[in-house]
This record gives structure tokens, C-alpha cells and sequence, in this order.
């Protein structure tokens, strides 16, 4: 959703910030690698209960995820497997946060957020598996309300203003509309001759 309704208009902005330290050069597969490892980072940070700093380093991930598809497109470096990458890296980067959380919670003994941490992580999983599933089968579908940006962006004010409860009972729940929103869509969209 905020995708679809941002585009790729933060890009000139985005770019600017970047050629200010990086100047013409950069590899986006390296910024994606980067975002991954920001992430692995804050969800030690969450393990070990230092949550504003995993926040940030939430939001540092995410900007390294902006940046790389930007870098890709501005310098003419937009890759098949680049997209395939930045694709598995993002996966990684969600299931290492939410797994974090799950440890977190569990040596808590809180055994209803472990299985809500886990159900978020099935809707997280779901959503990112119906789109490849659709595009093989050639149809479009990024429609839905919990892509990734919205769920990032969730997470990192749960984590960094510790309203973690609440956020996942929102996620728990739109993770698995948005699944379903793209099984509605996939069908409609084979069924027309």
C-alpha cells in the first residue's frame, strides 16, 4: 500500500542523501546485505532486552532496503538476480526479527505471545509466498494492506515504543487478511478468459 501510493518518488531525495557520502558508486547487492545484517543486529539487541536500540537499528535496516532498489535504478544497476536477492534477504530480515521476538517472549514464559510472534511470522511468510506463487503464474499481485513497508514500519514503532502486544495482535490478523485478499485477487484475475 504505501508502495503503491509512494512509488518511486523518494528517489531523487534518496539519491541526494546518498551522493553526499558514496558520491556516483555503490553496489545495491552490498546494501542489501547490509539491511540484513542491521537486522540480525536489532534482533540480538532484542533478545538481550535493549529495545529502543533495536528500533533503530529496525529503521537503519529499513533505509538500507530503500536505498539499495534506489542505488539499483539511479546508477543503471537493476539486476534479475539483484531483485531475486534483495527478495531472499528481505525474508531473512523478517523471520530473524520475528524469531528474535519468539526467543524474547519465550524466555519471558510467555506462552501467548510466542504463539501470536508465531502466527505473525505465518502470515509474514504467506504474503511474500502468494505473490511469487502468482507471479509464476503470470498475474500481478501486490495488492493487500500488510506489505512489507507497512509491517516494517509497525514493528519498529512496537519495538522502539515497546507496544510490541498490540502490534503483533494487528499483524497477527492483517498478515493473514492480506493473504487472503491475494487469494481473492489471483482468482479473479485466472478466472478472466
Amino acid at each position: 500500500m504505501i508502495g503503491e501510493k509512494v512509488g518511486h518518488r523518494l528517489d531523487p531525495y534518496l539519491y541526494w542523501i546518498y551522493k553526499q557520502f558514496a558520491g556516483n558508486r555503490g553496489n545495491p547487492n552490498f546494501l542489501s546485505l547490509l539491511g540484513l545484517l542491521a537486522m540480525v543486529g536489532a534482533s540480538v539487541l532484542i533478545i538481550t532486552g535493549r529495545w529502543t536500540a533495536a528500533g533503530f537499528g529496525i529503521i537503519l535496516s529499513g533505509l538500507f532496503d530503500l536505498l539499495d532498489g534506489v542505488i539499483a535504478r539511479k546508477l543503471g544497476r537493476a539486476t534479475p538476480f539483484g531483485g531475486f536477492l534483495d527478495s531472499v534477504l528481505d525474508r531473512y530480515s523478517d523471520l530473524f526479527l520475528l524469531m528474535a521476538l519468539v526467543i524474547f517472549y519465550m524466555r519471558k514464559g510467555d506462552f501467548l505471545l510466542v504463539v501470536l510472534t508465531s502466527f505473525v511470522s505465518i502470515g509474514t511468510v504467506l504474503i511474500s509466498y502468494a505473490r511469487a506463487r502468482a507471479e509464476a503464474a503470470r498475474v500481478e499481485c501486490t495488492v493487500g494492506l500488510m506489505e512489507r513497508a507497512e509491517r516494517m514500519i509497525l514493528l519498529s514503532a512496537g519495538v522502539l515504543f515497546q507496544w510490541m502486544e498490540p502490534i503483533l495482535w494487528v499483524l497477527a490478523i492483517l498478515t493473514h487478511f492480506t493473504v487472503i485478499q491475494r487469494i481473492c485477487h489471483v482468482y479473479k484475475r485466472l478466472k478472466q478468459p
